[in-house]
């Protein structure tokens, strides 16, 4: 057998590194990310977090992992199945047995498949490949456990505190598989252990004789190599949903020239904003873990009384809990960002794991009529834009923005330029010395704009200006509290009114694809990556097809409806039982060509599976 190793170069590739959540797989599968996009590869990145806390060792609950996909263009989304997976012990390799491809190669601990470990996964067998039915599929076993005891015998380590690094070991052997460079790998356990200098330099050694033991035995006759992409010109960064979502707010906020406030509680997978924020004492961030749901967002309704841009992040449980208070800030018209990271539910649901199920929530969850702007994300980088974008609206409109973005992409993460902020328009908030131009005597609480029905912001300590707004109806003239019906009737009006006329300002929605297409794709929020690449691979096949993927739900861009027209059959595909089908069916009644594709599974969609519905919709007759 040769000892020559060839390289091979690929366009992409997908790699699972999957394990016990106490196994690091989630700290080897992001250095893996970053270190491919600091290199110049575009990268997806898919956590898959278990749903319990500290589940059994061994035990299938108990599995975590982390998925990627990098390449050096088109990379849409994490991957359906994965070319290569890390195994830590047998559960990992049953639980992803499904999300293999035919001939992908299975890098596994030799070490935890003992009979012990095999039971623990309910193995009836000896023989694991075998019993799963993966035989098509490259087995190589290491020994990753022992090797990393020798590795760090010397290190003066505790026996458990060395067992620590094995994830570490195991990303050596995938970054010799990959040709990724260790310098990067070092620098990036360099930054993260700063402070721990003994786990960094066992950290570091274990990762390095993980690579070399590849290269020395020759593992496999082939390592792969991914060019980096062609890329525009900048400074790239590998982020997540949440941290950009985090990011968008702050731009935003000094676009504006205000103050920021967070007022949060902790909920899974949401926590990471209310983390970042409290960090940015730097941009004068005022960031609060509040005792509670309710208490989070009626201390970001004051702040934005007070003159502040005001957020609160929670996911769906928490966006339930905050529903009356978030009916108190479409009366007070006062502004207010409402980020809802969407989880599995209903009630505690699926912790862990990404869903769109919170649309119908987001869009009706309050008593009385209680309108609220609606803008969705679609990808991680795209958090930063969106969260700049809600931002926007409800200081110019004075309304609440619920910013709708899901688990998978909010820990998801990407390459992303950062961006020149001299590119992204002024904020310009209704300041009532600025816009209104009678007497501060005849001024009242609200009186508005003409044209576009948003009354003006007194910010407290602006002489002459002293007012108070509240949850009881209000007099549109005087601001007195009011409970005549012709008043109340108005004020509806005038509030629904309002965020309609927000529509002028939101740009056309954009159509992908074919232009000549019968057949239109439609989808929101997290799932753009795996609609386009759907529809791509449709176009390839010869189907004319296009792409509709909406990020403003509330209210909807003004062309939608004749958008909607043009097409023979248009197919709604959700992760969740139909609720933007239905909401457009609502919106409009002489649109009754609408196909649903509906899954509630806690998974992403796969493309493969959408490529293979909408075949069928399109073949119809």
């Amino acid at each position: 057998m040769s000892t020559k190793t060839v390289v091979t170069d690929i366009k992409q590739v997908t790699v699972r590194f999957s394990g016990d959540s106490g196994d690091g797989m989630q700290l080897s599968g992001t250095l893996f990310s970053t270190l491919s996009a600091i290199f110049g590869n575009e990268i997806s990145t898919f956590p898959d977090f278990p749903a319990e806390i500290r589940a059994p060792q061994g035990s299938l609950q108990g599995v975590s992992g982390f998925q990627v996909r990098i390449g050096e263009k088109d990379v849409y989304n994490s991957g359906d199945k994965a070319d290569v997976l890390v195994a830590m012990n047998p559960a990992a390799l049953k639980v992803n047995a499904q999300h293999l491809k035919r001939g992908s190669i299975v890098i596994y601990d030799t070490d935890s498949f003992e009979e012990k470990d095999l039971e623990k996964a309910n193995y009836q067998t000896q023989e694991p490949f075998k019993e799963l039915g993966l035989e098509q599929v490259h087995p190589i076993g290491v020994a990753i456990t022992s090797l990393t005891k020798a590795s760090l015998e010397d290190s003066g380590m505790e026996g458990k505190d060395i067992l620590r690094s094995k994830n570490m070991f195991a990303l050596g052997l995938v970054c010799w598989l990959f040709n990724r460079p260790l310098e990067i790998a070092d620098q990036l356990l360099q930054q993260k252990f700063a402070k721990k200098q003994t786990v960094m330099k066992a950290n570091i050694k274990a990762l390095t004789d993980g690579y070399n033991y590849g290269h020395n035995i020759h593992l496999t006759t082939a390592t792969y190599r991914v060019e980096p992409a062609a890329t525009e010109k900048g400074f790239y960064t590998d982020i997540c949903g949440n941290t950009a979502t985090a990011y968008g707010l702050i731009a935003a906020a000094e676009k504006a020239g205000v103050q920021l406030f967070l007022g949060s509680y902790p909920i899974t997978p949401a926590t990471d904003i209310l983390h970042e924020l409290a960090k940015r004492k730097d941009f004068g961030v005022k960031a609060l873990q509040m005792e509670d749901e309710i208490a989070g967002i009626t201390s970001a309704i004051g702040a934005s009384f007070a003159g502040c841009l005001a957020a609160t992040s929670t996911s769906g449980p928490g966006l339930a809990l905050k529903s009356e208070a978030l009916g108190l800030a479409v009366m007070t018209e006062l502004p207010l960002v409402v980020i809802d990271v969407q989880r599995g539910g209903p009630s505690t649901g699926l912790p862990t794991k990404s869903e769109q199920t919170d649309l119908n929530q987001a869009l009706y969850g309050r008593n009385g009529e209680s309108p609220v702007v609606v803008v969705a994300a679609n990808s991680p980088t795209n958090c930063f834009d969106s969260a700049f974008e809600a931002s926007k609206i409800a200081l110019e409109h004075m309304t609440p923005v619920v910013l709708l973005t899901d688990g998978y992409i909010a820990n998801g993460s990407a390459a992303w330029k950062i961006p020149d902020m001299a590119q992204y328009p002024e904020i310009k908030p209704p300041y009532v010395q600025k816009y209104y131009d009678g007497t501060a005597k005849e001024w009242k609480p609200y009186l508005r704009d003409p044209e576009t029905l948003v009354r003006y912001w007194a910010v407290p300590g602006t002489p002459g200006y002293t007012h108070r707004v509240g949850g009881l109806e209000k007099d549109r003239l005087t601001g007195a509290i009011s409970t005549l019906p012709d008043n109340h009737q108005k004020m509806v009006n005038t509030r629904a009114d309002k965020i309609k006329r927000i529509a002028e300002h939101l740009p056309e929605q954009e159509v992908l694809g074919d232009k000549d297409a019968d057949t239109l794709i439609v989808g929101w929020g997290g799932t753009y990556g795996h609609l386009l690449e759907a529809m791509i691979q449709l176009r390839d096949s010869g189907k004319k097809v296009a792409l509709a993927h909406f990020r403003h739900l509330n209210p909807l861009p003004k062309n939608t409806h004749d958008l909607l027209k043009q097409y023979a059959k248009v197919i709604v595909a959700e992760q969740n039982n139909g609720q933007f089908a239905a909401y457009l069916s609502g919106r409009f009644k002489d649109v009754s060509h609408l196909y649903r594709y509906n899954k509630v599974e806690g998974q992403p969609f796969k493309v493969s599976e959408l490529v293979e519905a909408f075949t069928k919709i399109i073949e119809e007759k």
